[in-house]
């Protein structure tokens, strides 16, 4: 079994900061991309940022200059800096991780449970 925790998040005024992690665990031979997702009420979800293996990062565009992707392979474990917080920041943030458990010859996507950040004054 593999699982994706995510945890970090919460209520935060605008301009503010938060900091998500998600930790992987389990029978974990690699882990492969990783990326954090969001999704706003009515909305559909949507990719924030992605970090490869080998550290290679993508933005979304409205997210560019105030988030930082970023994971430490030795803990499994990857990471969300957001900085200067909107209110259209506001949604659930899910992590995504494709992985490759001990026991199997090719990876697949995990999810994590989501957390809610949530940017009001």
């Amino acid at each position: 079994q593999v699982q994706l925790v995510e945890s970090g998040g919460g209520l935060v005024q605008p301009g503010g900061s938060l900091r998500l992690s998600c930790a992987a665990s389990g029978s974990i031979a690699s882990i492969n991309a990783m990326g954090w997702y969001r999704q706003a009420p009515g909305k559909q979800r949507e990719l924030v940022a992605s970090i490869t293996s080998a550290g290679s990062t993508n933005y979304a565009d409205s997210v560019k200059g105030r988030f930082t992707i970023s994971r430490d392979n030795a803990k499994n474990t990857g990471y969300l800096q957001m900085n200067n917080l909107k209110p259209e920041d506001t949604a659930v943030y899910y992590c995504n991780a494709d992985i490759r458990r001990r026991i199997a010859y090719t990876s697949r996507d995990y999810w994590g449970q989501g957390t809610q950040v949530t940017v009001s004054s």
